[in-house]
């Protein structure tokens, strides 16, 4: 298993249909929830996606050896960073490979040299799991697409 970040320009055009077939299956399909996962900020050039590829797992896009297991984007948004689209296959869950994703995810914005907090708009259900990542609540839950989301900060500088 490997996580590999990225931006969307060198990615493997099978590993990024990869990515964005799990990103529709786990937050359209799954929490029948039609929304615009497209929304542009995937080709920003300094957005990076972590890409996990390992075994294959049932559920996984699969083409001569590239499984992709789990998905999570990292945003420049300037005067902080932002987490998000954090998703694991069905066959991949329950075994600590999210945290994985997550720890990745953070030594990406450590290795970036600044101290900028990071923001994430956790579904409310996973907040304490990203307090185990050091979030703490940043403001009041509100519905987005139906879904409760909490917005969540992780304090660094």
């Amino acid at each position: 298993m490997q996580i590999i970040t990225t931006p969307l320009a060198q990615l493997d055009v099978t590993i990024a249909y990869g990515v964005w077939k799990l990103r529709q299956d786990v937050f359209v399909v799954e929490q029948d929830c039609p929304y615009e996962d497209l929304d542009g900020r995937d080709l920003e050039p300094t957005t990076m996606q972590l890409v996990m590829l390992g075994e294959a797992a049932p559920d996984s896009v699969s083409d001569g050896g590239t499984r992709v297991l789990g998905t999570a984007r990292v945003l420049d948004d300037g005067d902080v960073w932002r987490i998000g689209r954090v998703a694991l296959v069905k066959g991949a869950r329950g075994k600590g490979l999210s945290d994985e994703i997550m720890r990745a995810a953070l030594k990406y914005v450590d290795d970036a040299g600044d101290d900028r907090d990071v923001l994430l708009d956790a579904q409310s259900p996973l907040t304490r799991w990203y307090g185990k990542h050091g979030f703490a609540a940043d403001g009041d839950e509100f519905l987005e697409d139906g879904i409760p989301h909490t917005p969540m900060r992780l304090v660094r500088g």
